[in-house]
């Protein structure tokens, strides 16, 4: 029997979490667990880094073994439940790499977004025309059908931004991102405005880091850095490259990150100067 592939959703992160939490509360460790669930350790290895699909009748025997409570237990279980039911972009799976469809995941329960890009605007704020433009640079050509989904994918994560209960995001941009032409100028002045239309929003900062401040503490490349609203769950900085992307939730790595986004805010043009000046960006791509 072949099994279904473990597709990550944000209660399975939850979840994920909450067991981990769970077993270091009651003194277990990783390898007395597995012992008596009868599993090799590297699968709750797995199943508590949400690498792997856990079923309802595991998670019982599990919140027994922990020792909770009825209310604890109960909580897990409705979450287990929930953990099965796909999330809104699982319909565009096929179009997003395993590695990315971990970053939508944190991105989705993430209660704010801070990030530095030195050569593309942030995805979460990419019109349609720029998000086209720039996967028809890419060396292998997309399917049209993949193009599609991932403008779609793109247009519900900025959602994020603009919906009801919208994230915090502050946003660090090089001026290459705002200056270099993708697509065409009619493409570079829609995205202009709609960083101007996001950045005048109460949730949302955008800073332009200009060429004139010289070197600076990002010259190795972009990042985002992601937080969130449950203890248990630590911050995380995505790096991502050109075929996959890392993680990391180290203590001292993210003190580096935010250490080196204090650096950017202070060294970059403010949120009113930077609208300014995406006005006056905005104005040159229209007239020409």
């Amino acid at each position: 029997m072949v099994r279904s592939k473990h597709v990550p959703t944000v209660a399975s992160a939850r979840l994920a979490r909450e067991l981990r939490e769970q077993r270091v509360r009651a003194g277990l460790s990783q390898e007395t667990v597995a012992e008596r669930m009868g599993w090799a350790e590297s699968k709750l290895y797995r199943i508590e880094n949400d690498k792997s699909r856990l079923l309802q009748r595991d998670v019982r025997r599990l919140v027994e073994l922990y020792g909770l409570g009825d209310e604890e237990s109960h909580a897990l279980l409705a979450l287990s439940q929930s953990a099965g039911e796909p999330d809104w972009w699982h319909s565009y799976s096929g179009a997003i790499p395993e590695w990315f469809q971990i970053y939508v995941v944190l991105e989705s329960s993430a209660c704010e977004i801070q990030g530095y890009e030195s050569e593309l605007v942030p995805g979460i704020m990419q019109t349609d025309g720029y998000a086209r433009a720039i996967m028809s640079t890419a060396p292998a050509p997309y399917p049209e059908s993949d193009i599609d989904d991932t403008v779609a994918i793109r247009a519900t994560r900025q959602s994020r931004l603009t919906g009801d209960d919208p994230v915090s995001a502050w946003m660090v941009l090089n001026e290459a991102v705002i200056r270099r032409i993708v697509g065409n100028r009619t493409v570079m002045h829609e995205q202009i405005e709609r960083l101007i239309a996001l950045g005048s929003r109460p949730n949302v900062t955008l800073q332009v880091l200009p060429f004139d401040v010289g070197a600076h503490s990002a010259m190795h490349g972009s990042f985002m850095y992601l937080k969130f609203t449950e203890p248990t769950d630590p911050d995380k900085v995505y790096l991502e490259h050109q075929i996959g992307a890392l993680y990391t939730q180290k203590p001292e790595e993210l003190d580096r990150y935010r250490l080196m986004f204090d650096y950017l805010r202070a060294q970059a043009l403010g949120p009113e100067q930077t609208l300014s000046l995406l006005r006056q960006v905005a104005a040159e791509f229209a007239s020409s």
